[in-house]
């Protein structure tokens, strides 16, 4: 009987040395969502500034002063909230850690208990438990490490704060400065003769990151550049909504 196809993919994907690299990859973080993040809000903010300035009338100089200003301001900010919410997962891991080391040194008996009750909850039980027990406990690194992520549910390996950050704000720079394009290209001109320009940019701009994001994923690229395409579309345009309100408040 013949292998179905995807069935020597599945053996391959399964060796020895294939089984570890993925387990490998699977405790290491991954960058693609604050890529994301980063790029979807570096997009929408700078849009919702060329659609407040084509409702304004201002010309393409200024949106593209105002746009760049944005960009460097906001993809800064947007990366030094995310170097800090790393940087305290990292703390929190450290915290976490020093307690579980203090309890294992002064109420070993007590850690024991847990470690048994937690994997008792997974279904061992008798001498497979204990034994369960004993390899884990024998060895202190494992012992909390095992505490870790079974009693407090954290990560072993949480993300970089200084790769978290670079991430967050390459991606906004770069797609933040896909709207401003046609206003470099036609900066003598009014922002709202280059707004449409803008626009369909920016709907590019999310669908390939919804293309890039279902290719890491491996979901559907086609599918995930047109959700992508819908949320981020939708945020551009209550940000077009938005500003052109408040231009006729301002202006009224």
């Amino acid at each position: 009987m013949s292998m179905h196809p995807d069935g020597e993919a599945l053996v391959d994907d399964h060796t020895r040395e294939a089984i570890a690299e993925r387990l490998a990859r699977a405790t290491s973080h991954s960058y693609v969502g604050d890529f994301i993040l980063g790029a979807v809000d570096g997009a929408v903010t700078t849009f919702a500034i060329v659609a407040g300035a084509a409702g304004a009338g201002l010309t393409n100089g200024v949106v593209l002063v105002l746009g760049l200003a944005n960009v460097l301001a906001d993809g800064f900010s947007m990366a030094a909230g995310n170097f800090l919410r790393a940087r305290a997962d990292q703390q929190m891991l450290a915290r976490f850690r020093r307690i579980e080391e203090a309890h294992i040194e002064h109420i070993p008996e007590g850690e024991r208990e847990e470690i048994r009750q937690i994997y008792k909850a997974k279904g061992f039980g008798g001498e497979t438990l204990e034994q369960i027990v004993r390899v884990i406990t024998e060895d202190r690194k494992q012992w909390v490490n095992t505490m870790l992520t079974e009693e407090w549910g954290l990560r072993l390996e949480p993300p970089s704060p200084w790769k978290a950050g670079l991430a967050t704000m390459g991606a906004f720079l770069l797609a933040g400065l896909i709207p401003l394009v046609p206003t470099f290209v036609w900066f003598s001109s009014q922002a709202n003769e280059t707004f449409v320009a803008s626009s369909l940019l920016t709907c590019a701009t999310f669908f390939v990151i919804g293309l890039l994001r279902g290719r890491v994923v491996d979901h559907r690229p086609l599918a995930a550049g047109i959700e992508t395409l819908f949320i981020g579309g939708s945020a551009a345009a209550l940000a077009y909504v938005v500003g052109r309100m408040l231009e006729r408040l301002a202006s009224g």
